[in-house]
């Protein structure tokens, strides 16, 4: 007898990461790799975190604590709401998972956009519901298309603000218009991993506050970008204690370990590191706007730690010629790729290389 898989997975790829540092090296025998592909925190990670992982190093024969007690308490201290409202995972990519399983049933209709997180298409196809595809306009979310496609079967709509590739943004008012819309029975999944990078006043900077308003509303927020704890793959959701009992039924008893528990509540409180991550990513961005500018590329305005630009060559190409000069960066298709904003050196090489290729 034939082994068989489900067959909503008969079309799915696996996800691509970005290239390993390590990989890049042995393959083209290089001693130095920068790595601008997965946009990760050029800086590292909190002094204060690394003190916490030290501190539990003699724990690790102990099962963490499966409800990340104290991680809960200290994120909704943070924000002033409830440790209920709070729930903790191995990354975006897990709840991404989880409220997936948790909602959709075959024959469900899932909004999203083209060109976002693939994850988002990946577990609606996986769980056997039909993706309606919304394209962005002008590289950002068309909100009023998606607006257009509600219908009776919809039951998800992915939103990713800033949006990751392009990081482009929508507005406060915007997200408020849309949420009017939206039946209050159909799930928003609002996606705002990059939210602590965005420097423009008219992005929704509290969106906890509309959650007493829109009980359908579920917010991901993630440990791995600004506060550089990727590798711990630690992230948290915030929502009505309803949508987050229902989620945590098909959650794994110890999905965030002890070391990312104790991290990430280091992390969020040094304030002094995500300032400095704030203000490195800002610099970073103006000097690459401003080159990009001088050589006639065009760059998607972002309010994330990466921009999406047109090389104008075939971006495979670019990729492979700065891969060989030891510099990762992220292509995405026809002549756009992703760069990660890094440090000023970092920035000012793979600038020195990218006109060396496009030359």
């Amino acid at each position: 007898m034939t082994i068989t898989f489900r067959e909503q997975i008969k079309d799915l790829t696996p996800y691509q990461p970005g290239k390993p540092i390590e990989d890049v090296k042995r393959e083209y025998g290089l001693n130095e790799v920068i790595k601008l592909a997965s946009n990760e925190n050029p800086l590292g990670s909190s002094p204060e975190a690394k003190k916490a992982i030290n501190s539990m190093l003699d724990q690790l024969n102990l099962y963490p604590d499966g409800n990340a007690t104290d991680l809960k308490e200290a994120i909704a201290k943070k924000f002033g709401i409830k440790p209920t409202q709070v729930q903790p995972s191995s990354g975006s990519d897990e709840m991404v998972d989880l409220v997936a399983k948790t909602f959709l049933n075959e024959g469900d209709e899932v909004i999203l956009t083209n060109l976002t997180f693939p994850r988002y298409m990946t577990t609606t196809k996986m769980m056997g519901a039909t993706p309606v595809v919304v394209p962005l306009k002008n590289f950002t979310y068309d909100l009023e298309g998606m607006k257009e496609a509600l219908s009776k079967k919809t039951r998800l709509v992915w939103l990713c603000n800033p949006n990751n590739p392009t990081g482009t943004m929508f507005t406060e008012a915007d997200l408020l218009d849309f949420l009017d819309t939206v039946p209050k029975h159909v799930i928003v999944v609002y996606d705002e991993a990059y939210n602590e990078y965005v420097t423009r006043e008219d992005y929704p900077h509290n969106s906890l506050k509309l959650l007493e308003k829109y009980p359908n509303l579920i917010i991901m927020r993630t440990f791995s970008k600004i506060y550089g704890l990727a590798a711990l793959r630690v992230g948290y959701t915030i929502a009505s204690e309803d949508i987050l009992m229902n989620i945590d039924k098909v959650r794994g008893p110890f999905n965030v370990n002890t070391l990312a528990q104790v991290a990430a509540i280091a992390a969020l409180n040094d304030e002094d590191f995500l300032q400095k991550s704030f203000e490195v990513n800002k610099e970073g961005k103006e000097y690459l706007y401003k080159v990009f500018g001088e050589m006639g590329l065009w760059y998607a305005p972002s309010e994330t730690n990466h921009i999406f630009f047109d090389t104008g060559k075939d971006c495979g190409e670019v990729f492979l010629e700065l891969q060989k000069r030891g510099i990762i960066i992220r292509p995405m298709y026809n002549t756009y790729v992703r760069v990660s904003i890094g440090t000023m050196e970092e920035n000012k090489k793979f600038i020195a290389n990218l006109k060396e290729i496009l030359s």
